[in-house]
């Protein structure tokens, strides 16, 4: 599964040529010094890409490093216009990004099925000759060029598009948690990053509502400056809705823990602190009612949540508490 998720790559792409406009005279028979009539050229063909809820990965571009639009066709006499040459349509999954690699300028998003954008312009058609005639000029025997197209890398950036964030510690218990609540099937181990890419699943919630939630591999500190999965992992949490962070019961200090995500998040991007969050403890089987009496006596500003994946105790109101905060404002 891993193998299969693929989160950024980079194109050459190349617009089209438009088509040279033409240099042609009207001859009839009975209009033996016809004037001008030369056609324009066609435009060069768009790089466009698309929204396409079905995909969840950049996979299928992964080994297209060149992708070129058509040149426009150049036109002809009686005025007739070159055709337009052909566009290059891209599909992507929402919440792609594309950036310019030299600036790193985020260039647009794409975020909407069937959502369309110009990613690079075809070149324009050149004007035929019947443009240039004057009263002094009555034969012009020149036309314009086409214009060229634009040629370029670009890079292509996916953050997954979640209602639901899950932060923290590799081992916090994310994709249990994620498994349970949901028909995703995320790869489950006790050691370090058994998740290696995102995994969405969505959520069942009362009267046929549901809610997607991603487990996204776990920060380690120093992960905005690269450690670990770092800056891979921290791109998409930019995109949920709530971060519901999660502290394993079995941690050796959890203000320390929370401390750290916080931290790492608003090093990458001090947005993200203003995002609402949750904060729940997860594997809370190992704790017995005076431990978790005396944990939010101890951190009241945390409000802490406690469930476990294992026993099922806490997830309906750790579904609740989520569906609140996600439609609070609706």
């Amino acid at each position: 599964m891993a193998s299969n998720f693929v989160d950024y790559v980079k194109i050459m792409f190349r617009s089209g040529k438009g088509g040279a406009g033409s240099v042609s005279f009207r001859r009839e028979k009975s209009v033996p010094k016809g004037g001008p009539d030369g056609g324009d050229g066609g435009r060069g063909g768009h790089i466009i890409l698309k929204g396409n809820a079905q995909l969840w990965t950049l996979l299928h571009l992964k080994y297209r490093k060149h992708i070129y639009a058509g040149t426009g066709e150049g036109g002809m006499g009686a005025r007739c216009h070159g055709k337009d040459g052909e566009d290059v349509i891209v599909e992507v999954p929402l919440g792609t990004v594309a950036r310019d690699p030299e600036t790193g300028e985020t260039l647009f998003e794409i975020t909407q099925d069937g959502e369309e954008k110009i990613l690079m312009r075809g070149g324009r058609g050149g004007l035929g000759n019947d443009h240039f005639k004057t009263a002094t000029l009555q034969a012009p025997r020149f036309a314009q060029p086409g214009e060229e197209g634009v040629e370029g890398w670009r890079i292509l950036e996916l953050k997954v598009l979640a209602d639901v964030g899950l932060v923290g510690f590799p081992n916090a218990g994310k994709s249990t948690l994620l498994s349970v609540i949901s028909a995703a099937k995320p790869e489950i181990g006790d050691y370090p990053f058994t998740t290696l890419v995102p995994q969405l699943g969505i959520v069942p919630y009362h009267d046929h509502k549901s809610f997607i939630m991603a487990d996204i591999p776990g920060i380690i500190e120093g992960a905005s400056e690269g450690k670990g999965l770092g800056l891979r992992f921290l791109r998409h949490i930019e995109r949920n809705s709530l971060l519901l962070f999660l502290i394993p019961a079995d941690a050796d200090d959890y203000r320390k823990q929370y401390d750290i995500l916080c931290n790492e998040l608003a090093r990458f991007n001090p947005d993200l602190v203003n995002k609402d969050r949750l904060v729940a403890v997860s594997k809370c089987d190992l704790l017995d009612e005076e431990l978790k009496t005396a944990l939010r006596n101890e951190y009241p500003e945390l409000n802490f949540l406690f469930f476990s994946s294992q026993t099922g105790e806490g997830i309906p109101q750790l579904k609740d508490a989520i569906w609140k905060k996600l439609t609070k404002n609706k």
